[in-house]
Parts: structure tokens; C-alpha cells; sequence
């Protein structure tokens, strides 16, 4: 099974962890990150990843992320752009926001069975069929017997 997590989830375990919801769902990333690590899931990152995270102000934060994508096992890189465009451009469509669009054609390109993403209104406006679009939460809980 691969994955593709969006920005917004790399960062969920920085956010305010005050509030339950984010709480959850930090703990459901940093259980998804975990099955990653031991290799029971595999992991798909591209080239707006990458770049998204460089512009994350919290050096901390940046790198660890960074690291992180280092277990990767598909990239999705730049070369890939035309296509990433066209698939973009169809996701557009649905009021998908154009950085959010990116991340879900280089998920789609990378042939990634879940997106992962904290972002209702994403999940809200996505209704193609060619990926699942989950939260952490929901992940885990269609996925039990990872």
C-alpha cells in the first residue's frame, strides 16, 4: 500500500495540540509515520512536497519533516510536471486549491492507493475516483489490518 501525505499533515504534530481534534489526528500521523518507518506502508513524496517544506519557517520543523522523507520510496519529481499540470488542471475543476491539486496529481502520478490530508475542504470537494482522500483518523480506521 502507498501513501502521499499533504503538507498539513507533516505539520499536524507542530500544531497546538490544545485541541482534541488536532490531538487525534496528530497521534493518527505519527502512527501512519511509524507503520512507514517499519515498513508495513510505503510512502510517496514529490517535488511540491519538498518545496512546501522549505518554506516552512520553523527550522526545527523543516528538518524534521526533511528527514523524514528520506523513507520515502517513490519521488515524484519535477520531470514529471507536464503531466502533474494536466491532472492539476482537471482537479482545479472540483474547487481544489491549485498547491492541494499538485500534491493529489503527483499522488495520483505516483499511483498512491490514500492521500492523506487534515484539510475538510479538500476532502469535501475532492470526487474523483482515481485516489481515496482520507484524514489520519480515517486512514487508520479503513486500514485495520496494517
Amino acid at each position: 500500500m502507498l501513501v502521499y501525505l499533504d503538507n498539513c499533515s507533516y505539520n499536524r504534530p507542530f500544531d497546538d495540540q490544545m485541541q482534541i481534534r488536532i490531538m487525534l489526528e496528530a497521534r493518527a500521523k505519527m502512527y501512519i509515520q511509524g507503520l512507514i518507518i517499519r515498513k508495513k506502508i510505503k510512502l510517496a513524496v514529490s517535488f511540491i512536497s519538498r518545496s512546501e517544506n522549505n518554506d516552512n519557517p520553523f527550522v526545527e520543523n523543516r528538518n524534521s519533516i526533511s528527514r523524514f522523507f528520506g523513507f520515502a520510496t517513490k519521488y515524484i519529481g519535477s520531470e514529471y510536471i507536464e503531466e502533474v499540470k494536466n491532472l492539476r488542471d482537471d482537479f482545479m475543476k472540483m474547487n481544489i486549491k491549485m498547491k492541494d491539486a499538485t500534491h493529489l496529481a503527483c499522488a495520483v502520478l505516483a499511483k498512491c492507493d490514500y492521500f492523506i490530508t487534515t484539510d475538510d475542504k479538500f476532502i469535501k470537494r475532492y470526487n474523483g475516483n482515481e485516489i481515496q482522500v482520507v484524514n489520519p483518523i480515517n486512514f487508520l480506521e479503513t486500514v485495520r489490518e496494517v
